[in-house]
């Protein structure tokens, strides 16, 4: 029997810290291929996309990528959801490329031989078979973000949710990582607070003080944000303004 769940499902999300509410009633349900997340600092873009990778508990509610419960199912959550963070030292923790690149297909349940053969295989896709033994610290920003990128993709995840990935690189290395991107087979969840980093994007998410402040097609939600965004940057009143 064919399954009709759509590919990202977000039902009545609720988080709660210290007494604090930081994501509030957040439901969305998609079969887009390109999303966008948008909201200023602190609105709690950033921790619903630790929510959809399944790396942050929730108070309420369920989270379902491809019909997989990403907090109840970790291995199987490894297999339809990757997360991209804006600095890739928050996401490497092995010495070498090749261990890192191996790490989340061992966790998956991968054999020897099957990890060594997906980690080659990754690596000559992006011309960079000789990074297997390489150290990390020995690349730039850049290439740490694309040796994430690349372990991310190894997983073939159905998804893929981006961090303000770009926000530390510069142009060139930006574009290069954008276009490794597009090209990908995975749908992406692009979390951002410049809505023009989310141009011709299938659906949009305005996140405003953890709750849905609006959603829809891109091309609406942006221009309202956006627009939200200038007259709150108008005022002469800074206390709601957030670093």
């Amino acid at each position: 029997m064919t399954s009709t769940a759509p590919l990202l499902h977000l039902d009545n999300i609720g988080l709660a810290i210290d007494g604090r509410d930081i994501l509030r009633c957040v439901s969305v349900r998609t079969d887009a291929r390109r999303v966008a997340v948008l909201g200023r600092n602190g609105s709690g873009k950033t921790t619903l996309a630790r929510v959809m990778a399944g790396l942050q508990k929730t108070s309420g509610g369920t989270v379902r990528i491809a019909d997989v419960d990403v907090a109840r199912d970790r291995r199987g959550a490894l297999g339809v959801v990757g997360i991209l963070f804006q600095n890739p030292d928050h996401q490497i923790i092995f010495p070498t490329v090749g261990e890192e690149l191996s790490f989340g297909l061992t966790q998956m349940g991968l054999g020897k031989g099957q990890v060594q053969e997906r980690v080659a295989q990754t690596l000559a896709r992006f011309g960079k078979s000789a990074w297997l033994e390489v150290a990390v610290y020995q690349l730039s920003q850049g290439q740490r973000q694309l040796v994430c990128l690349m372990a991310i993709l190894a997983m073939n995840p159905k998804v893929i949710i981006l961090d303000e990935p770009f926000a530390g690189l510069d142009i060139p290395t930006a574009m290069h990582l954008a276009r490794v991107l597009d090209g990908a087979e995975a749908a992406l969840v692009h979390i951002t607070h410049d809505p023009r980093m989310i141009e011709g994007y299938d659906h949009a998410i305005w996140i405003e003080g953890g709750a849905v402040q609006m959603q829809g097609s891109a091309a609406e939600v942006a221009p309202a944000f956006e627009a939200a965004m200038r007259k709150l940057g108008a005022r002469d009143d800074l206390t709601d303004l957030t670093s």
